[in-house]
């Protein structure tokens, strides 16, 4: 995520917590939530949890179930917002389970099925409460398939993200939908957390004269009866907060970069002209190629933008495969939201008190192009930004290995971790930090990633102890001595 600079200004910490609901075993009758059910033999079946734990959203994602695969079958009508279908997830059972959780608030829901047959449900909340006819053995794959209808809902005035509304944004002309770190369920129902990434199909019906461009590959379209359907396929596995449906009067381009990777850029018919007079479809390109050399080997199907006209947002966002802007982007938030593919969408944060590993590494990038562009060094760019902000400053008043939830997108976050990143290139020099960027990708491709994972990486790979060098520089809540 890119924030404008009017949304980077520093803000207190506010630590946050939340109870984590356990559940008691039940052996014998399957338990519902209105009561029990189906009687079971030779098996204890238990509930899911309503969370897995996050240290700063306990309550988001689920116990019990990994999903493999979202089969997101939806028609909106941007006339009255009304989003209606039918999405299904594939999953596999990670405990004998009796009823499950699924992340998912505001809608109607008019049926939940589960392995094609008639499911209870209860809503708490952001919690939908499903308990099967049956009950779900461990290790065994079961598909929920939730018929819906109902308004969106867009998240305004959060602290999180300094009061910028996100979610679903509602356009003139249809949608932008941005939802880092907790919106996905606020428009199809997921088990909404980064550990549990899976690959996505959209099927997506809109007004004939309207498009829609989500991630990964654009493989059907037709039309009839005055809608038009766009079929999106993205196959390697996705964090929730990442997919994206976005809805509006495009103009597409479909092309290629220089390296032969495929590039489709989605571009607001106002914004058209103004984008490809600014250069931004080749500028993706060339950015997702020289990430490609230094960075190991681009993990998608294609790359691109989605080039909306809401100047009001305040963020641009990684979505995966290609990031999403509200606004003509410019090459520092081009190579920004590019790097995050490599950190942030291939490798994801396993909580999210581990977001520096997406924001300060992006924010590296943008210094890095910089550098590719017009020879200015990171070492440089960071150095200026330390010498700028004085030591009694409260930027250095946080501990950006664990920022806190309503801080989690602080500027330190973003430029104290790209600070980290280019002291630690200083230090351990050019061959062992691109080696360690290209280790790192590789060994938690298409999975999640932490800070403790990637400071022992680096000492391995450097032959160097750097306890002290990371203590200072990411948990010491003071300006560090130099950089």
């Amino acid at each position: 995520m890119t924030l404008s600079k009017s949304r980077l200004a520093l803000v207190g910490a506010t630590a946050s917590a939340a109870l984590v609901v356990t559940s008691l075993g039940v052996t014998g009758a399957v338990a519902t939530a209105g009561g029990s059910r189906t009687t079971q033999t030779d098996a204890k079946y238990t509930p899911g949890s309503p969370g897995l734990g996050d240290p700063y959203f306990p309550r988001l994602g689920n116990g019990g179930y990994d999903v493999a695969h979202y089969d997101i079958d939806l028609s909106y009508l941007p006339s009255n917002h009304r989003l209606s279908g039918t999405v299904t997830l594939t999953a596999t059972a990670t405990q004998n389970l009796s009823r499950f959780d699924l992340d998912f608030k505001n809608f109607t829901v008019s049926g939940i099925k589960v392995n094609g047959a008639s499911a209870q449900f209860v809503r708490r909340g952001r919690e939908m409460i499903v308990t099967p006819k049956d009950g779900l053995p461990n290790g065994k794959k079961f598909t929920v398939a939730v018929t819906y209808a109902g308004k969106p809902h867009t998240v305004v005035n959060s602290p999180i993200v300094f009061g910028a509304p996100y979610g679903w944004i509602f356009t003139p002309d249809g949608a932008f939908v941005g939802c880092e770190p907790n919106a996905a369920s606020t428009w199809f129902p997921a088990n909404d957390h980064p550990s549990d990434k899976a690959t996505f199909t959209f099927d997506i019906s809109v007004p004939d004269g309207t498009k829609v461009v989500a991630n990964g590959d654009l493989t059907g379209q037709d039309s009839g009866a005055g809608m038009s359907s766009f079929e999106w396929t993205e196959k390697e596995p996705m964090a929730t907060y990442l997919a994206t449906i976005d809805i509006g009067k495009w103009k597409f381009h479909e092309t290629e970069t220089a390296g032969g990777i495929p590039e489709f850029v989605a571009v607001d018919d106002d914004l058209d002209a103004q984008a490809q007079q600014s250069g931004v479809i080749k500028l993706s390109g060339d950015v997702t190629d020289y990430w490609s050399k230094l960075f190991g080997k681009y993990g998608f199907s294609s790359t691109g933008a989605i080039i909306d006209n809401v100047p009001q947002i305040g963020f641009s966002l990684e979505t995966q495969t290609r990031p999403l802007y509200g606004f003509v982007p410019d090459s520092g938030t081009v190579s920004h939201e590019l790097a995050h593919e490599w950190f942030g969408d291939s490798v994801s944060v396993q909580t999210w008190d581990n977001i520096w590993l997406n924001e300060g590494f992006a924010t590296f990038g943008a210094w890095l192009w910089s550098e590719h562009t017009s020879g200015r060094s990171t070492y440089d760019a960071a150095k200026s930004t330390f010498d700028r902000i004085p030591e009694g400053d409260s930027f250095w008043k946080q501990s950006i290995a664990d920022p806190q939830r309503n801080t989690m997108f602080s500027s330190a976050v973003y430029f104290r971790g790209g600070m980290t990143l280019a002291s630690l290139r200083n230090k351990i020099g050019d061959k062992d930090f691109f080696e360690l960027l290209r280790t790192w990708v590789k060994d938690h491709r298409f999975g999640n990633g932490t800070t403790k994972q990637f400071t022992k990486l680096a000492s391995e790979i450097s032959g160097q102890n750097l306890d002290g060098f990371f203590k200072t520089w990411l948990w010491d809540q003071v300006k560090p001595p130099k950089i």
